[in-house]
């Protein structure tokens, strides 16, 4: 018996969700009773029914027009994949399932997330999908990073470029400079 490729799935259901914005297709690509969850915001859906409507009325149509994912890693076992990847838009819709109840602000937003998806034979079963939230209200500005150890879109720049500076939020990194190893 051979394995399903768990990228061509996932990429499937990713093609369902964000180039086509088909519900009906989305859900074909899973289990009878899938789930999502983003983590932050505690959006998604338990079940068929459930997530169906999420995604019909609170994902798939809200998501602004340039919204775009850039695939930064991946990982693949037997079941589970796992993306690391940076989403990009301009904030010029009501985004339920990442700003609920937050009207567009018209900003440009850049977030590192990360999802990790289950597969049961050639079906998803779950998404578990991750950022820092935070960094989102900063680009948005309903937080102000001033005082706090939050960042905005440096975050998603920080993921791909290694040579960006570390520890800028650190008050004390300074204190350890010319210390012992």
């Amino acid at each position: 018996m051979t394995s399903p490729n768990l990228v061509e799935l996932w990429e499937e259901h990713c093609r369902c969700e964000f180039e086509k914005r088909d519900v009906n297709a989305t859900m074909a690509t899973m289990v009878p009773q899938p789930y999502v969850n983003h983590i932050p915001t505690m959006t998604g859906g338990v079940g068929y029914e459930q997530l169906k409507r999420f995604y019909a009325y609170h994902f798939i149509p809200v998501n602004p027009p340039d919204f775009d994912l850039a695939l930064v890693s991946r990982t693949v076992g037997t079941d589970t994949l796992v993306d690391e990847f940076i989403v990009k838009f301009t904030h010029t819709t009501e985004i339920d399932w990442m700003l609920p109840g937050i009207p567009p602000t018209g900003r440009k937003v850049e977030v590192p997330m990360v999802a990790v998806i289950r597969f049961e034979g050639n079906k998803l079963v779950h998404e578990h999908i991750y950022w820092d939230q935070a960094t989102v209200l900063v680009q948005i500005g309903l937080l102000d990073p001033r005082g706090l150890p939050v960042a905005g879109e440096e975050t998603a720049r920080k993921v791909t470029d290694k040579s960006l500076p570390s520890n800028r939020l650190m008050k004390r990194w300074s204190e350890s400079e010319g210390k012992p190893l």
